[in-house]
């Protein structure tokens, strides 16, 4: 078939580009550089040495479908495999987001029902679905804040507070915005410090960004009494919403006080996961806020149809190429009608009891640096094992000989040797208690037989990296181009 089809074609002819009858000449639409003088010599496969290879591929690959991946900060939960089924039907995934509104209200109705679920569970007004990630989402958020202060006329406010547990990605979106960053320090309960608090707040401050719980899997208990202290002084307070898997139909940020966030809907509700992508970190915010989101915002007209809404005079501006990752959104809405308010509910009540499961029966092999009831996941510290040569680094490389994902490490940077473990809801008490074991047997390992851990992964595809080499010698070449 495949000798068939090359004995049919014509050089310069290349699938998707072929000549019209107006241009046969193909010199006129193709560079003579690109234009083939012989016809290419494909590989000859049969297809079940073609599924075999993939399949190999596919192998070597470790994903949420192949094993435990407790991930600390990710939400690395399972994606059901009925998501996936709704955003491939036909009438969804052939529509262009170029089609006139008459055209996709279906598809602009899906958009609005998932927003207005968003907006009851973070407890705010408004909403954008454009932003592309959560660090995408963040900057959206501080650009909003930033033109709010500037309608106002306060010109003053070029800082942002962010504790010293905060993810990376906030400080470095404040940079990107133009403010001049403030680090909060913690206290011994691993939480915001109100003395750090109240000495950095002044009439400079325009906000203070935040995740509750925290990146050490503690929720800020004293929220109230900062969101006062911050709004009291004229400032806006920034949530991060990684961590919603563990308040999610429990609490919401809008009733925390805070003025606008950003929710990962590849974390929380179950979409695609990893690679970079695809991804979406919705915005929601309050009145003070609404005015500033981007541009165009979904609306609902009197005639009942919804329409695309531009005519916005204080909107940041648009974000993204069209109205952000539709595929995203009809998963996300699959897996909300799927859970209902309690399945919600019970879904961060699963992820909380799974994550204070994990660090009862850890705790006697590992430090544990805050020994309180943790929320969504934890942080454990390699210190004792790091005394017998065995870094949090070479725990996380033997993990993998066992079968499971290595978590979080070195972060947050409070906790020296850090081990951020997330196991979420998806997982059976079966495969907690395997982690567990395996947790066990490498820390028995770091100290009776230290250089076997230290020498890890054995078994995995890709053997031993040297990070260090590859972090100071970058090789970014592709094909041909690498020497």
């Amino acid at each position: 078939m495949t000798k068939l089809l090359l004995e049919k074609s014509k050089p310069g002819r290349i699938c998707g580009n072929l000549p019209t009858e107006e241009t046969k000449d193909t010199s006129n639409f193709i560079p003579k550089e690109f234009l083939r003088s012989a016809t290419p010599t494909l590989p000859e496969i049969s297809e079940v040495d073609l599924i075999r290879h993939f399949s190999k591929l596919g192998r070597k690959n470790f994903s949420i479908d192949s094993g435990f991946y407790p991930l600390g900060s990710c939400t690395m939960k399972y994606n059901p495999k009925i998501n996936e089924q709704i955003a491939r039907i036909e009438k969804l995934n052939t529509l262009h987001p170029q089609q006139p509104e008459d055209q996709v209200q279906g598809a602009m109705e899906i958009m609005f029902i998932l927003s207005e679920y968003l907006k009851e569970i973070s407890g705010f007004k408004a909403i954008t679905l454009q932003p592309a990630a959560g660090a995408h989402g963040e900057l959206t958020g501080l650009l909003m804040i930033k033109k709010y202060f500037e309608k106002l006329g306060d010109k003053k406010r070029n800082k942002i507070l962010v504790p010293d547990t905060a993810h990376g990605t906030n400080p470095a979106t404040a940079g990107m915005c133009g403010y001049k960053v403030v680090e909060l320090k913690s206290n011994d309960r691993g939480q915001v410090d109100l003395g750090s608090l109240k000495n950095n707040l002044d009439d400079t401050v325009a906000a203070i960004m935040m995740t509750n719980p925290n990146t050490l899997g503690i929720f800020e208990e004293n929220i109230l009494q900062i969101s006062k202290l911050v709004h009291n002084t004229g400032a806006l307070l920034y949530y991060d919403g990684a961590n919603l898997n563990a308040i999610m139909g429990i609490v919401r940020p809008g009733d925390m006080g805070f003025d606008v966030c950003h929710l990962n809907l590849h974390k929380t509700f179950s979409t695609p996961h990893g690679g970079g992508g695809p991804g979406a970190g919705v915005v929601c915010c309050n009145e003070k806020l609404e005015p500033f989101l981007p541009v165009p915002v979904l609306t609902k007209g009197t005639n009942k149809k919804y329409f695309w809404n531009y005519a916005r005079r204080d909107s940041i501006g648009k974000i993204k190429g069209y109205y952000g990752n539709f595929g995203m959104f009809v998963r996300a809405l699959a897996y909300i009608w799927a859970n209902g308010k309690e399945g919600l509910n019970q879904v961060s009540q699963d992820a909380v009891l799974n994550a204070n499961y994990l660090k009862e029966k850890l705790k006697e092999y590992f430090d544990l640096p805050y020994n309180i009831e943790c929320m969504h996941e934890f942080v454990l510290s390699g210190k004792r094992q790091k005394k017998n040569g065995v870094s949090t680094l070479n725990i996380a490389k033997r993990l993998l000989d066992y079968g499971v994902h290595a978590p979080t490490i070195y972060f947050p940077l409070v906790v020296p040797e850090a081990i951020m473990i997330e196991p979420t809801e998806t997982e059976s008490k079966e495969e907690l208690d395997n982690f567990i074991e395996i947790m066990k047997k490498v820390s028995h390992e770091a100290s009776s037989n230290p250089e076997l851990v230290i020498g890890a992964p054995y078994n995995t595809p890709v053997r031993r990296v040297d990070e260090a080499t590859a972090a100071r010698n970058l090789n970014l070449c592709w094909g041909s181009s690498c020497k």
